[in-house]
């Protein structure tokens, strides 16, 4: 027997699109509010202050995918340099339980986060959404950015702010050179940021001890709030206001508010799971008045559907290095 091993320069030497990832992992969560899905809450261990390593399982019923990520975030690697999320990848064959393949997980993490705000922004946002709001310049900046541009036509400005201000820069000169046709602009602090945005990204480390600087009032009626960042950049009234409180597991989300660290102050009525939306088991936007928060935790559905699409992918290619089982 002989597994697939796929390194991160071969995952993104595969050329696989924001607009093809769009697609499958649309499928997986659409397949997920049909409760045709196998994914418990991700167990995870911390062995330093703000970090962690999760175990994510899922199968998909339908598509035939099954497997687990193994992925680690520690916010302080990129003092050292390092990446803040690393971690593998292992697809399993779901008729014998036998390894596939093993891969690298960064690119896959970052491609379905951004994909995952592009769902909740073409189900939750208005589509007539023009101005985007995104805090923390890093890589799931990026990706969200890209599904954005995928999910919105009319979108033309993008705010943007990071604690750092070369991140901002960076940000814009690679976003400016990817999409000339929007106005990107740096911002100084996070309310000059969100200041009339139809949609807010927030993508900032997540700690267990945050100071959020985004409160209510500052998102503007109608508009959409995604959080990549569990709630390190909201407060819980900001959260609290909105109309509409949606997740993209919910179980998931109850669990790790029970762990004691994260959400204590999310709102008591959470509206939907993200699939039941994409499911159209529950109403999606209702009006263009309506405030909606997304909490996108992130979910092994996204990674194993995107995980299916790179292995077969590489098989096509003939990309990657056979290993012995």
């Amino acid at each position: 027997m002989e597994i697939l091993y796929l390194s991160r320069k071969d995952v993104e030497n595969l050329s696989i699109t924001m607009k093809e990832v769009l697609e499958v992992v649309h499928d997986g969560f659409r397949l997920k509010g049909l409760g045709k899905t196998e994914m418990p809450p991700k167990p995870g261990i911390h062995p330093r202050a703000d970090t962690f390593i999760h175990a994510m399982p899922a199968y998909l019923k339908g598509l035939e995918v099954a497997g687990m990520k193994w992925v680690s975030g520690y916010p302080s690697n990129m003092e050292k340099g390092l990446p803040y999320i690393t971690g593998l990848l292992i697809l399993n064959d779901p008729n014998t339980g036998i390894p596939l393949a093993v891969m690298d997980c960064a690119w896959i993490t970052a491609i379905r986060t951004g994909a995952s705000v592009g769902i909740s922004a073409k189900y939750l946002a208005r589509q007539s959404s023009s101005i985007a709001a995104i805090m923390g310049c890093g890589v799931q900046a990026r990706t969200s950015l890209r599904a954005l541009v995928e999910t919105l036509p009319e979108l033309s400005k993008v705010r943007c702010y990071d604690l750092y201000p070369e991140a901002t820069g960076r940000f814009i000169k690679e976003m400016s050179a990817a999409f000339p046709r929007l106005n990107m602009i740096g911002c100084s602090t996070p309310a000059e940021m969100i200041e009339g945005a139809d949609v807010v990204v927030t993508a900032i480390p997540i700690i267990t001890d945050p100071k959020p600087p985004l409160r209510a009032g500052m998102l503007q009626k109608g508009g959409l709030a995604v959080s990549l960042d569990y709630d390190s950049a909201w407060t819980s009234s900001a959260m609290k206001e909105c109309d509409k409180f949606v997740s993209d597991d919910v179980d998931q989300l109850l669990s790790t508010k029970e762990e004691g660290a994260y959400f204590s102050g999310i709102p008591d009525n959470i509206y939907a799971d993200l699939g039941e939306i994409v499911a159209q088991l529950k109403p999606a936007r209702q009006d263009d008045v309506e405030r909606i928060f997304s909490m996108n935790m992130g979910i092994a559905v996204d990674d194993m559907v995107t995980a299916k699409i790179v292995y077969e992918r590489a098989l096509e290619k003939g990309i990657g290095t056979k290993l012995p089982l």
